[in-house]
């Protein structure tokens, strides 16, 4: 069982944290463009917005199946694990709260500026360069809770 709870959530996290990752990431270079008048980049920005809000759901498999996992292996209160568990409530913090209302302005502001050219091409890249901020800061959470899961320092299971 334990393998099978680990094998999902490895699955779980590649499959579902990896586009939000790298769409998220996207987004901040095609709302800048949008600024200007290529209808490319505002269905561009629109589609990355759904891959990160649609993944945004399925993800909540990948700490229940982390948790589930470390239920199995008997390891819920090593630090490491709970450091990742943190780790990853910030993420989907910022991912919720900062990330996905951040790009839902941006689509807003240009559909609002939709071929009038009145948008503040300032304030887009002003906004673009914070989402782009926070887009790393949330991927290096990852990062972090991934070089955690495997280097599981002070883990007396072995690896």
């Amino acid at each position: 069982m334990t393998k099978l709870l680990l094998s999902i959530h490895v699955l779980a996290s590649i499959l579902v944290v990896g586009p939000i990752a790298v769409a998220a990431s996207m987004f901040p270079r095609y709302a800048r463009q949008t600024a200007g008048e290529d209808g490319h980049s505002v269905g561009a920005t629109v589609l990355l917005h759904r891959i990160c809000s649609g993944y945004a759901i399925v993800g909540v498999a990948v700490p229940v199946f982390g948790i589930a996992t470390g239920a199995q292996l008997g390891v819920l209160t090593d630090a490491w694990l709970l450091t990742s568990i943190v780790l990853t409530t910030i993420a989907a913090a910022i991912l919720a709260l900062a990330i996905l209302p951040g790009q839902e302005s941006m689509i807003e502001s240009a559909a609002a500026a939709d071929g009038t050219g009145t948008g503040d091409g300032a304030d887009t890249k002003r906004a673009a360069a914070r989402l782009a901020g926070l887009t790393g800061v949330f991927n290096l959470l990852w990062a972090v809770v991934v070089v955690l899961m495997i280097v599981r320092p002070g883990a007396t299971t072995g690896a």
